[in-house]
Order: C-alpha cells, then sequence, then structure tokens
C-alpha cells in the first residue's frame, strides 16, 4: 500500500469529487482516478461508489478514511519530528566513564560538544570499566571510555583515546621516591592501595604483579583515585596511575616514578556496539571526538 494512493484517496474524499481533487492536488483526472482503483485493489475493497454523479463512500471507504488520515498524520508527525532532530540537532546520549577519566581528559571535551550541539542532552555515568561494558551490551549506554582490554572485543567499535602508562605513585618521603625509574619486583613488600575490583585498572595491576612473581599485598580499594591518593599522602601505601593523573599531583606531597620491567600500559579508548543503530546525535558524537583526538 503506497502513502501517495492514501493521500489521493483522502483528497478525493475529502473534496467529493475527482475533478476538484485532481485539481488541488496538480493532476491529471484519469491519473487520480487509476490511483485509487490501485489503492481499491490492494486493500480488496471498494472505497468509492461511483454510480451517480456526486461521488459517495462506501462502507469500508469511511472506515479507511479514518485510518488513512490518522497514517497521513502520524508520517507528517514523524517527518517533522526527523527534520527538527536533524536541523536543530537534538537527541539523547549515554555516556560511561571510569572515575579516573573525568578529571583530566572529557570534561573539556564535553564543554565544546555540548556549546556547538546545545539541543543534545548528554547524561554521563561514571562507574567501573568492567560494569560499563556490560551495560553496552545491554543497551543501557551508548558509549562508554574503558581501558584495554575488553571481553567480547568482536562486539565493540573501539576508539582509542589515550594512549600512556601507569607510574607508582607514593608519598613524598617514601623510600623509593625521586627514583628515576623502578622495575615492579621492586614492589613485592609493598602495601598496595587499589581501585576496586569492578574496575579494569584492578586486574591490569594485579596481572603484571603476578607477572613479575608476586601476589600484591591490597590494603585498601576504592572507586575514586583521589581519595586513593590522599591515602599515599598519609602513608598508608602505594598505588599505579596513569601518566596524566600524574602530572596533577602535588609535587610537594607526593612522588611518581616510571616502571619498567615490564611497563604497564594504560589505553583508554572509546567503545560501542557494533550492532546498534547510531542516532543523529551518536554519529555527532563519534565525529566531534574523532576531530578532537586529531587535534591532539
Amino acid at each position: 500500500m503506497d502513502l501517495k494512493h492514501l493521500n489521493y484517496f483522502v483528497a478525493v474524499a475529502e473534496a467529493g469529487s475527482f475533478t476538484q481533487a485532481a485539481r488541488k492536488l496538480h493532476v491529471t483526472q484519469p491519473s487520480l482516478s487509476k490511483m485509487v482503483r490501485l489503492l481499491e485493489e490492494d486493500l480488496g475493497a471498494q472505497l468509492i461508489d461511483r454510480s451517480s454523479k456526486q461521488i459517495e463512500l462506501t462502507d469500508a471507504g469511511i472506515s479507511i478514511l479514518r485510518s488513512a488520515k490518522q497514517i497521513i498524520q502520524s508520517f507528517e508527525d514523524m517527518s517533522s519530528e526527523l527534520e527538527e532532530v536533524v536541523k536543530l540537532k537534538k537527541g539523547t546520549l549515554r555516556l560511561g566513564i571510569p572515575p579516573m577519566v573525568g578529571g583530566y581528559f572529557l570534561p573539556l571535551i564535553i564543554e565544546k560538544f555540548l556549546s556547538h550541539y546545545p539541543q543534545i542532552r548528554l547524561h554521563v555515568i561514571e562507574q567501573g570499566g568492567k560494569s560499563l561494558e556490560q551495560d553496552i551490551l545491554h543497551g543501557e549506554l551508548d558509549f562508554s571510555m574503558v581501558i584495554l582490554p575488553v571481553k567480547d572485543v568482536e562486539r565493540y567499535h573501539i576508539l582509542p583515546c589515550i594512549n600512556e602508562n601507569l607510574r607508582l605513585v607514593v608519598h613524598a618521603e617514601h623510600k623509593l621516591a625521586g627514583q628515576s625509574m623502578i622495575e615492579m619486583k621492586q614492589l613485592e613488600s609493598e602495601p598496595f592501595i587499589m581501585f576496586r575490583k569492578d574496575f579494569t585498572i584492578h586486574h591490569l595491576i594485579k596481572e603484571h604483579c603476578e607477572a613479575a612473581g608476586f601476589e600484591p599485598k591490597i590494603v585498601f580499594e576504592s572507586s575514586q583515585w583521589d581519595f586513593m591518593t590522599e591515602m599515599i599522602a598519609a602513608k598508608y601505601g602505594v598505588t599505579l596511575l596513569p601518566e596524566g593523573i600524574c602530572r596533577q599531583l602535588d609535587k610537594k606531597r607526593f612522588s611518581s616514578v616510571s616502571v619498567v620491567q615490564p611497563v604497564i600500559p594504560w589505553q583508554l579508548s572509546m567503545i560501542w556496539r557494533k550492532d546498534k543503530y547510531l542516532s543523529f546525535a551518536s554519529r555527532e558524537w563519534i565525529r566531534f571526538i574523532e576531530a578532537e583526538l586529531q587535534k591532539k
């Protein structure tokens, strides 16, 4: 069933005449009559009684007229909403981020994005990377910033954003403070302050400790890197954090040291599901992030 055929039928029904309807639609009367007959054939019912000079709708025609008007109105509403989304650049995005990312990577990008697209609403959810991966798969988030590697990698599009190394963070008076570099095995006896187990970085650090031949002695777990660093300042333990966060730390209170043998890469990427439809807002977000990354 063609929407154009419905439009032609409604025009004839409202005009009460093929001639008047054809004039209004700027088509020939034979063409209009043919279109209405095609609609009747598609529906398997006669819609218009043509036996008298003044056309009349059959019972089927009266019923179809109500439905046809609703269908046409729904399509017009849909077209208007689509035009509004595209021209006014509206939409909603749900973005997940690990706590450590929020402070030094995304705020400026989000601010610039929203200034370009003030009609787009951006909901930011902060939680551990493992939970974020699941929320993407379950459709609860559109995008997520995660630390590689991720499970089920074949199910995501992956856009690399930051590639840094983890550095050891200790209080300013710690015996390793001021060292140019240390090996992982030197941390065997150190108490570790770690992110919780639902954070990818927790497992990343633990795996590298085990590869160096020891199980880390975890004395405290948190979801907030700033709270963790305060515990370090209180001489409660040591931790490993990305270079970008280390650059923000007060050098009078903290010391950060390069870790070698092995170097621990910290790769922040944005992921989204491969099989998910991308809205206008989603496509613009991806394009914007890609453009911002090229500037770095």
